[in-house]
């Protein structure tokens, strides 16, 4: 068991929240209706960012990814560092981040992401 002291995760911010999406360009258009901006587009998944760079990933029905809360790290070392403490394996995404899924508290989905040189948002 960790030590009450240790810390899970090391210099991490908060990068996103990924929420449950019915219709992904009806709620697209709503988010930049209040101000985000698309970063992503796919027809299963969209990042949605504000002007500080806080993110909004939308989740199509069916989606591979789970809700969860996104914390960014900001080297790769500290990545593989925080995987190899919660004992989870890297996945590199199609739009070349590399992030791994894990347990938050109360057992909510947390994804720890980097995002490296050649990250190519798009879609």
């Amino acid at each position: 068991m960790q030590e009450q002291n240790e810390r899970r995760f090391e210099g991490v911010v908060l990068d996103h929240i990924a929420v449950k999406s019915e219709d992904i360009s009806v709620d697209v258009a709503e988010y930049e209706r209040i101000g985000f901006r698309v970063e992503t587009l796919y027809e299963d998944w969209a990042m949605l960012r504000d002007a500080r760079g806080f993110g909004i990933a939308l989740l199509a029905p069916g989606s591979k990814h789970p809700p969860h809360m996104g914390l960014r790290v900001e080297t790769r070392e500290a990545l593989e560092e925080a995987a190899r403490r919660e004992g989870r394996t890297l996945k590199e995404h199609r739009d070349r981040s590399v992030s791994f899924y894990t347990k938050g508290v109360g057992g909510n989905a947390v994804e720890v992401i980097y995002y490296p040189p050649e990250y190519q948002p798009g879609g």
